[in-house]
């Protein structure tokens, strides 16, 4: 990587579990390698001074995704045009990265972050998805379950990274104090959702779920994050008496001093690809109910063996697990622990070098 350049692409970086990655893997390849730049529509992000920011001179950050990814493209051609000698390392809008590059002729490394189950119905739009990334030269996927589904439904080869977890910062981070009363009655089941508000992550099948528990199990919700649903999801509250026992917070870069004070942690998402809050979760040590849903979560907690699953979308499965809970303390335990020792393949440093060679095997 002497000679070569490596672009990151990455349109629209917002809040979530995506970026968190594309902090960690930006932040250690620029330790490795000299010359590397991303692209962005949000520059105010980007918190490290050997990674140069290549952005618009129009500021787009509050425009449609659509928008920064046509702004974000049009300065990746830009970039090539320059010096073709670059490697492309695309974290969103792989279909935009992959189309520029083929065309330029240079090697495009696309992470696909979650599920295609979630979001590729329509069959010539899976159709268009598949010819496209076949132009690709590597494509990354961050589970087992996502490495067959390419496979399975779209016959496409893909390397399997997972996501590189900091069990050390994890631990040291949870431990700044903060004031949050919420939480504090001992005599109350103390719950967390941590994700965007959006239709994906399905807060409302846990509101749903917990409405139920009303009069039989004493409890506290926060949900922490934000996100296109939050009216929806504050209007469902207020309407069903829910405002004393639900908080919605926005969301935190240190999340983790919330996770450590909650008794269990639930993920209520339609689909997913690995999600790192689950991981969190796991080295705080915090039982884990979480939707069986496309995918990660089934694999992160060890087909229900480190945590609990219930059929997605079914807020009284939901229920039941969560009414399930004080009856099955020992075991869910023991589901703890089992988990906590399933971390070894999410290394740190093991993963993120799988990042470099990639990279490097095009030099």
């Amino acid at each position: 990587m002497k000679q070569k350049k490596l672009i990151i692409f990455f349109p629209s970086i917002e809040e979530g579990g995506v970026e968190k990655n594309l902090f960690v893997i930006s932040d250690f390849l620029s330790k490795k390698i000299k010359n590397i730049s991303i692209i962005t529509s949000v520059p105010s992000k980007i918190d490290n001074n050997k990674i140069k920011i290549i952005k618009s001179n129009i500021n787009i950050q509050n425009k449609s995704r659509f928008i920064k990814n046509l702004f974000c493209s049009y300065l990746l051609m830009k970039e090539i045009r320059k010096n073709k000698r670059v490697i492309v390392i695309s974290f969103q809008a792989n279909l935009y990265a992959t189309l520029i590059t083929w065309f330029f002729g240079v090697n495009v490394v696309c992470r696909a972050n979650a599920s295609i189950k979630g979001w590729l119905k329509n069959p010539i739009k899976k159709l268009i998805y598949k010819t496209i990334m076949k132009l690709s030269s590597k494509i990354i996927v961050n589970s087992k379950a996502m490495k067959s589904e390419f496979k399975k439904d779209l016959n496409l080869n893909s390397f399997l990274i997972y996501n590189p977890l900091d069990k050390n910062k994890i631990l040291a981070t949870s431990k700044k104090k903060i004031n949050l009363g919420f939480f504090n009655n001992k005599k109350y089941l103390k719950i967390l959702n941590i994700g965007r508000l959006t239709d994906q992550k399905d807060q409302m099948t846990l509101l749903k779920a917990v409405n139920l528990l009303k009069g039989k199990v004493k409890f506290k919700l926060i949900l922490l994050g934000q996100g296109s649903e939050k009216k929806k999801l504050e209007n469902y509250i207020y309407n069903n008496g829910l405002s004393k026992n639900i908080k919605i917070l926005n969301f935190k870069k240190n999340p983790y001093p919330i996770i450590k004070k909650t008794d269990v942690f639930i993920l209520s998402s339609k689909y997913e690809g690995l999600p790192n809050v689950l991981l969190e979760a796991i080295v705080l040590k915090k039982l884990i109910i979480s939707s069986d849903c496309p995918t990660g979560p089934r694999e992160i907690l060890q087909d229900g063996k480190g945590g609990i699953l219930f059929k997605t979308g079914s807020y009284v499965d939901l229920y039941n697990k969560i009414i399930s809970l004080n009856k099955n303390k020992k075991l869910n335990t023991k589901k703890i622990i089992y988990a906590y020792k399933s971390l070894k393949k999410y290394d740190y440093n093991f993963n993120l070098n799988k990042y470099l060679k990639i990279i490097q095997s095009f030099d």
